[in-house]
């Protein structure tokens, strides 16, 4: 099963999630970095090889972090460009790890971020345009 890392600014990492495991259960082979005020770039990358050192990465690695271009994201990429069995997907939401977390014990790392990007998006709705679209397809 794909190792999952969540990476984030703050606590949001673990705070995602355990949100996540209130819907889904507990998971296994996944776990939250948080980057700290005061860290620096180094301090998450040894945040992220000690996380490895305990994940089974066997099946490969994706990393979810908040920011494209933010620091746990240019620390994951630093691993990620030394691994091909590795990605990183930006803009982590619960929609998108919980998606992931359903296709992960049969999906690549290359279907896995297809599918993280694909629910992240489908995820966003708007209540008057989902009352809008429903009262159109009622017609």
């Amino acid at each position: 099963m794909t190792a999952i890392i969540i990476g984030t600014h703050g606590k949001f990492s673990k705070e995602i999630l355990r949100s996540s495991e209130m819907i889904f259960g507990k998971q296994e082979n996944v776990s939250a970095v948080t980057f700290e005020p005061g860290e620096g770039p180094d301090d998450l990358l040894e945040k992220y090889k000690k996380e490895l050192e305990q994940l089974d990465s066997k099946e490969g690695t994706l990393f979810m972090v908040d920011l494209f271009g933010g620091s746990p994201f240019n620390a994951a990429s630093r691993i990620v460009a030394e691994n091909e069995n590795m990605d990183i997907v930006t803009g982590i939401n619960l929609p998108m790890l919980l998606e992931v977390y359903g296709a992960r014990s049969f999906s690549s790392i290359e279907e896995l971020v297809n599918i993280a990007k694909q629910s992240a998006c489908e995820g966003i709705k708007s209540l008057k345009e989902a009352l809008l679209q429903q009262d159109d397809e009622e017609l």
